[in-house]
């Protein structure tokens, strides 16, 4: 929700900060790292029940990853790698500071309330993964009512007001789970749109035979034609001008033999116009 209603603004505000730190010469991986890094004492602080200092770091691990991105422009380094790494970076951070919170939850209170925040993560997981997979088929998965922006400003709001934080989880846990459905239906509706293809598994096989791909896309076939234009193949029409390639070939051997008897004499070229296995291994032993 917020990525898609505030992203515009929020990047306006942080773009001077990331042409600032683009002169200290630090990198977006750099700020990554450090955002990894902070959640580490994050969860620490979290699972021994220091929820003043385990705020203070949670706010302190989200600003590196808000800046990243900002950097990343500034300095023309965005990539997908940096993408990547970004993304996993995030996963991780979270398994962390949920599970802190799950290991304050089972030494301060009882019963099986400890597994929430476990639920929360796994819920998440599924909302990141649907965007991933979606993306990877080519459609986009964003949206919904409780992105990472989202949890990460409930989480503080828990550890602010602790009294709070078991009924915030209760709620971050039911709308992770809406999301994952959100996105889930945007993907299902749009893959009903285009139309139903075949499965990766079935779609077929592409055979090189002589250079060309049988069945190849026709994007695939005008690179391999550009590539053998380029290394100086002559075309299909041009080799095989009379549609035979035995004929062909017979045509290309004649006129070679006929250049050769031309160079000879007469006497080499009567015994070069013999049959070919008397000419090389002489007459047949009986």
């Amino acid at each position: 929700m917020f990525d898609g209603r505030f992203r515009s603004g929020v990047d306006r505000a942080v773009k001077p900060i990331g042409t600032l730190l683009r002169r200290t010469g630090l990198s977006p991986d750099h700020l990554t790292t450090f955002g990894l890094l902070l959640a580490v004492p994050t969860a620490w602080a979290i699972g021994s029940g220091r929820l003043g200092l385990g705020l203070g770091l949670l706010i302190g691990s989200a600003v590196p990853d808000l800046l990243d991105g900002a950097l990343a422009k500034a300095s023309g380094q965005s990539s997908v790698r940096g993408a990547f790494f970004d993304s996993v970076c995030d996963r991780v951070s979270d398994t962390l500071v949920l599970g802190g919170m799950a290991w304050y939850l089972l030494d301060h209170h009882r019963g099986h309330v400890a597994l929430l925040p476990m639920a929360v993560l796994g819920a998440s997981f599924m909302v990141s993964y649907v965007r991933a997979k979606a993306e990877s088929l080519g459609f986009e998965a964003k949206g919904g009512l409780m992105e990472r922006a989202e949890r990460v400003v409930v989480l503080c709001a828990g550890l602010a007001f602790s009294f709070l934080l078991i009924p915030l989880l209760w709620l971050m846990l039911g709308l992770t789970v809406i999301t994952a459905g959100q996105r889930f239906v945007k993907v299902w509706r749009h893959a009903t749109a285009a139309g139903q293809g075949p499965p990766p598994a079935a779609r077929p096989v592409f055979v090189r035979r002589s250079g060309y791909a049988r069945g190849e896309p026709p994007a695939v076939a005008a690179r391999w034609r550009a590539w053998r234009e380029a290394n100086g193949w002559a075309p299909r029409s041009a080799r095989y001008a009379d549609g035979s390639h035995r004929a062909t070939a017979s045509a290309r051997w004649q006129e070679r033999r006929q250049a050769r008897l031309a160079r000879l004499s007469s006497d080499e070229r009567a015994a070069e116009a013999g049959p070919p296995f008397r000419r090389r291994y002489g007459a047949r032993r009986p």
